[in-house]
């Protein structure tokens, strides 16, 4: 019976925030409480799952709130502005080098971990020289989505954060295993925007369609900020930001202070430094407000389905039965077959469907057969995040394809084959390094 309640609470609760009608928040809070209570818990036990769910990822919520403001507050000063033009600037004419250029920059755009910023700093800027040489506008947005989602295994850009809710490892320990595997895919991604390049260059010179569909009209010129946006840069201070920005990550590698206490610390640095006066510090904070709060939100209520889906024993129970029905071999390697077809996955379920609907239960399965959680997190995660922006349940993709004028149907088909290669290709770096 605990197992069937809770298959449906899970499947209920995957189906909500498939369907997308309510907050993430809503359904993360109420299905599971429904759940616990249709299970026979009274208020006092599931007030005990709160509070230990909800101890688990207290750590985790901070270091969101604080990172996502950080890192907007950096993007109002214009740190990477000045850095992303002069690079369109310098590819002009060259479609090898624009290819290169735009996996670079989608890389770089996404380090505060927003797609939304990425996607507006960058299409308005490219958009324009692709058109102006003829280039597809698909094979813009393939360069980005895959340099996005590289970047997107930060531990400030969601799915980590995702992950470190359900298992309860600290976030930064959960990233380190994988810069190495983020160098590898920098590497790849840069020779294959050579090759995709190349390959596109040969396309124009023949005269072939590139399959681009009917363009909104866009200016051959780079995209300006507003004058808000121009008014909020600090050009005099660039270095002095930079300096901050690096000293922030080199804190984050080596770990010297918990992740949210080092966001915490360079918050305040960045606003004493750029904003200086209360009434101008309270106004950038408000600015990201919004998606800070909303990040830490669906953190901690991630925290109170966890700690009712473990406290009540659903997942156990779940994990035991799995494992009745499952063919023996397959049992142990569930994350494997599950990583292997991540990406095409991202087509059926959204982020929050997949690190809090699957991952829990693959966890369970797998670790009664001895597979340590962090190595679960890394099949899951290393066999989907690439596929991020192809997404159609990506609030970010849809403003790409607004920005660009681009069909979803189109990115598909010219995107997923090339995504899913390149995911795997990546699985393949990280088996092969012993991380599952």
């Amino acid at each position: 019976m605990l197992t069937l309640i809770g298959l449906l609470t899970i499947c209920s609760l995957v189906v909500l925030l498939l369907i997308g009608r309510m907050s993430p928040v809503l359904p993360l809070i109420v299905v599971p409480l429904l759940g616990a209570l249709a299970a026979g818990f009274g208020p006092e036990a599931i007030s005990g799952f709160f509070t230990d769910g909800i101890g688990r990822v207290t750590a985790i919520a901070t270091m969101f709130v604080f990172a996502i403001t950080f890192f907007g507050v950096l993007q109002d000063t214009g740190l990477f502005r000045p850095l992303i033009g002069g690079m369109v600037r310098l590819t002009r004419g060259n479609v090898i080098a624009v290819t290169v250029a735009t996996a670079v920059i989608g890389m770089l755009a996404h380090l505060d971990g927003a797609g939304a910023t990425t996607f507006l700093l960058t299409v308005p800027a490219l958009l324009p020289l692709y058109k102006q040489l003829r280039m597809s506008p698909y094979l813009m947005l393939l360069l980005l989505a895959l340099g996005a989602g590289i970047f997107n295994m930060l531990p400030w850009a969601g799915p980590l954060g995702r992950a470190s809710a359900v298992t309860g490892i600290e976030v930064t320990e959960l990233w380190r295993p994988l810069i190495t595997i983020q160098g590898i895919g920098v590497v790849l991604l840069i020779t294959l925007a050579a090759l995709l390049g190349w390959r596109e260059q040969r396309r124009i010179a023949a005269g072939k369609s590139g399959g681009e569909g009917v363009l909104v009209e866009t200016s051959t010129d780079l995209h300006e900020p507003s004058a808000e946006e121009r008014e909020l840069e600090r050009p005099r201070l660039l270095w002095a930001n930079a300096a901050l920005f690096l000293a922030v990550l080199v804190s984050l590698f080596s770990g010297v202070l918990p992740a949210g206490y080092i966001f915490m610390i360079g918050l305040c640095l960045a606003l004493l430094i750029n904003y200086p006066g209360g009434k101008a510090q309270m106004q950038r904070i408000s600015a990201h407000a919004p998606a800070a709060l909303s990040m830490g939100m669906i953190i901690l209520a991630a925290g109170s389905m966890l700690g009712i889906f473990t406290g009540t024993g659903m997942l156990t129970s779940i994990a035991q039965d799995l494992a009745q029905v499952l063919p023996a071999p397959l049992v142990g390697q569930m994350h494997i077959v599950l990583g292997l077809f991540g990406l095409p996955m991202e087509l059926m379920l959204s982020t929050d469907a997949y690190y809090f609907g699957l991952l829990p239960v693959t966890l369970e399965v797998v670790g009664a057969q001895g597979v340590e959680p962090a190595s679960v997190v890394y099949a899951l995660t290393i066999g989907n995040i690439i596929g991020t922006f192809i997404s159609p349940f990506s609030p970010a993709l849809w403003l790409a394809l607004g920005l660009a004028g681009l069909d979803l149907g189109r990115h598909i088909r010219y995107s997923l084959w090339w995504m899913w290669g390149f995911s795997l290709v990546l699985f393949g770096a990280a088996w092969g390094l012993g991380l599952f």
